[in-house]
């Protein structure tokens, strides 16, 4: 996607030094900005229908609004206690314990709450891993692994999940591991792919990890969005030999469709805690009081919530996965998360995801992501013929996407 060169004053040679004020580090310059960010504001400024960003147009509980409303009005308003106020990490144990029989954290000892999913996962990665460590992750991934990496001086080991099924190869997995590899990335449901992991993967992955002496970073924010029925979603800190190794990385955005709010919470061991928790302390302090608050009521809503959730998005998934078929774009359904990451190969012959993204917005008046930017090397054949589509919206935002959609076909 194209990037605005930024506006800077470069010194000047009669003070004898030789500096440029538009230096970046090293490290920032090995990444670019977020191209679902930037789809996002490229979809704005064309006043297209934004199913790029994986934020949903539709209100949050009214219940979770009133709280909050409730906290700023009586002062809930500073600073908390850095781990979290404690009722918070108080209703996340109940609920956990509540949706996971068997799995208990301590809401003392073993929870952080944090400013969303994103930096629980830049906490963990600062709190537990060193330069000289190797991460695996499964690609295509959340873009944000591969920063968060750059950012902490890992190395990233990458592990192909592989078409129609989104399955990985265990001889490959095996290969990835060494003496070298400090921790595993699993995303369940998965962004982008809507993968959902199984328990025999998990098992897999947990033996290799017992042998190797390494972690699990498992980011579950979309635990109660798939579509397989009771119990599919297997969260790998309630897998037998994972459950000392797991950083269990959460957060009310998707779940409760208040992606602004910025709250989420790390579940682990107390002796890695400590280490995430130390890291979050430097980087935020706290999350936001009030919304702490209203994410106690969050963590109490009934069974049928999450019940009612499932079967929306569901009947979004459907709708959409029909619309981009409709006009040539190959699809399978995912089982989990909110996204479509669709084959443009009939839809755009050339193979140019970025190209297509950009005709996308500027012409159709759809905004969706190239699915390059959730693979390493971004020049694959694979990677250039992918676009992701988000469908947290309303119906009636899908139906006029629908409607734009067609227009491929003409």
């Amino acid at each position: 996607m194209p990037h605005s060169e930024p506006n800077c004053q470069r010194g000047s040679p009669d003070t004898g030094r030789h500096a440029d004020s538009c230096r970046t580090s090293a490290k920032a310059s090995r990444f670019p900005e977020s191209v679902i960010r930037e789809t996002t504001r490229l979809a704005i400024a064309a006043g297209a229908v934004n199913l790029g960003q994986g934020y949903p147009d539709f209100a949050c509980p009214q219940v979770l609004k009133d709280a909050a409303k409730v906290a700023i009005d009586d002062d809930v308003n500073q600073y908390t206690i850095t781990w979290g106020i404690p009722e918070l990490r108080q209703a996340i144990a109940a609920k956990t314990a509540r949706t996971y029989p068997g799995w208990s954290p301590d809401p003392q000892t073993e929870m952080v709450v944090t400013c969303g999913a994103q930096e629980a996962m830049i906490a963990a990665h600062l709190g537990l891993l060193d330069p000289a460590d190797e991460v695996i992750t499964f690609e295509p991934w959340y873009e944000s692994y591969g920063p968060h990496s750059i950012m902490t001086g890992t190395t990233l080991k990458v592990v192909t999940l592989h078409e129609p099924d989104w399955t990985f190869d265990e001889a490959e997995l095996r290969a990835a591991f060494g003496p070298r590899t400090r921790a595993v990335i699993v995303n369940t449901p998965n962004n982008p792919t809507g993968k959902v992991f199984t328990r025999s993967e998990l098992a897999l992955i947990a033996e290799l990890c017992n042998r190797w002496d390494a972690l699990v970073f498992s980011d579950e924010i979309y635990e109660h969005i798939h579509y397989l029925g009771p119990g599919a979603h297997v969260p790998p800190a309630t897998v037998d030999g994972l459950e000392d190794r797991t950083v269990t990385i959460n957060s009310m955005s998707k779940s409760y469709a208040v992606t602004g709010w910025r709250v989420g919470w790390a579940i682990a061991p107390a002796a890695l805690m400590d280490g995430v928790r130390k890291a979050h302390d430097f980087l935020s302090i706290n999350a936001p009081a009030p919304l702490q608050q209203a994410g106690i009521v969050a963590m109490n809503l009934p069974p049928s919530y999450y019940d009612r959730l499932a079967i929306d998005y569901q009947e979004r998934r459907d709708f959409l996965c029909a619309a981009l078929a409709d006009v040539g774009f190959g699809v399978r359904p995912p089982d989990g998360a909110y996204y479509v990451m669709a084959d443009t190969t009939k839809i755009d012959p050339a193979g140019d995801d970025v190209a297509l993204s950009l005709r996308l917005i500027n012409e159709i008046g759809i905004g969706a992501v190239p699915g390059s930017s959730f693979y390493a090397d971004r020049a694959t054949g694979l990677a250039a013929r992918k676009i992701r589509f988000a469908y947290p919206k309303k119906m009636e935002t899908l139906q006029l996407a629908a409607e734009r959609l067609a227009r491929l076909a003409c």
